[in-house]
């Protein structure tokens, strides 16, 4: 298909739908969201789903998925790596940036559905969540990536791990402040996380080769809003021949001939929180060229190779689609939420005021 050029107040509604279907058709009926029928679950990429179901207005489903996961999460707030119904997939880890990403979802879910209850209920899991995070931040800010399976941490942190749960903490703000829980000492975590980001590289990849050789370690602290204005645009514009193969995609890694499509519908929404809007729908465009006829998008795709790699359609991948165009077009109440930073000193009192808060 050729490029879809969309702009604020022009969601392509009927051409989406096959994409919130895909996803709807492979919910579960307890309300788990694998990767594709057949595939496990794992809580970040679950949580990407629901936002796409809310996104197409798929309310009950969305709630239906993290009501999921309020029951599989272990009495010190976090999820096991993955699942496969109520099976654990795999016990060797589990993942703050993982964990953390609940309370991104629960508030993307909040702003579309203005549903009060709905926030009361999944509090309990955010503020679990949150804590077991947050409890293995070190003194300099960062953040360890994981504790094993006997719940010892692994010893470092990761660039594009930190940063999304950068993000996670201001959504986990803003849910305390809407329902009135004081939980201030999250915002001075963020804060710490925040500058270990800028300012401590040495805090981060400190047992392992660098980690700078994928994308999402340069886009990333774009996208959560570590870096904003001019540095986030300076900081795109560094990197951007590196990992950007014009007419195809973004780049996983900078070695391999690999576009993927999630991860060029995140760098899409990088550019709109750098205030590149006129590049964001150019990127977008490419990407209609990698939809399946039932509306699902594929992985990626082997430019040496010439061929869609691996031979999977995943749920998350039609999120990111969907997260994109809302962004883009401003769809949804919750549109701005990866395109801005809005940290709330007092409950968000209606629809409206929600809506103004995230464009």
């Amino acid at each position: 298909m050729s490029g879809l050029y969309l702009s604020p107040g022009l969601f392509p509604e009927e051409f989406l739908r096959p994409t919130v279907d895909f996803i709807l058709g492979c919910q579960r009926d307890s309300g788990e969201i694998p990767w594709f029928d057949g595939g496990y679950t794992d809580p970040w990429d679950h949580v990407e789903s629901a936002m796409g179901l809310s996104i197409g207005g798929e309310l009950d489903a969305a709630r239906k998925a993290y009501q999921w996961l309020a029951e599989m999460q272990l009495e010190d707030g976090s999820w096991w790596a993955s699942y496969r119904g109520q099976e654990i997939d795999n016990a060797g880890r589990r993942e703050s940036n993982f964990v953390a990403y609940i309370a991104t979802g629960v508030w993307h879910h909040y702003l579309i559905s203005a549903d009060d209850d709905f926030l009361q209920a999944m509090w309990p899991m955010v503020d679990k969540s949150i804590g077991f995070v947050l409890s293995l931040q070190s003194e300099h800010g960062e953040i360890d990536w994981a504790v094993d399976g006997t719940g010892k941490p692994k010893g470092d942190a990761l660039v594009t791990g930190c940063s999304s749960i950068y993000k996670s903490l201001e959504c986990a703000h803003n849910i305390a402040v809407t329902l009135g829980e004081g939980r201030s000492h999250w915002l001075s975590a963020r804060d710490r996380l925040g500058k270990a980001l800028r300012h401590k590289p040495e805090r981060f990849d400190r047992t392992w080769e660098t980690k700078s050789r994928y994308s999402m370690d340069w886009f990333y602290p774009v996208l959560t809003g570590v870096y904003t204005g001019a540095d986030a645009r300076a900081r795109l514009v560094s990197r951007w021949d590196e990992f950007v193969e014009d007419k195809l995609g973004c780049r996983c890694e900078k070695q391999q001939p690999w576009v993927t499509i999630a991860e060029t519908c995140e760098l899409v929404m990088a550019l709109l929180a750098a205030g590149d809007h006129a590049r964001a729908v150019e990127v977008y465009s490419w990407l209609q060229q990698w939809r399946a006829s039932d509306g699902s998008y594929w992985t990626g795709y082997q430019l040496v190779e010439d061929l869609l790699w691996p031979d999977e359609r995943p749920t998350w991948t039609a999120a990111a689609i969907l997260l994109a165009a809302d962004a883009l077009t401003k769809h949804t109440p919750a549109a701005g939420l990866f395109c801005s930073v809005r940290l709330l000193d007092r409950p968000a009192d209606d629809v409206r005021e929600r809506r103004i808060l995230v464009d």
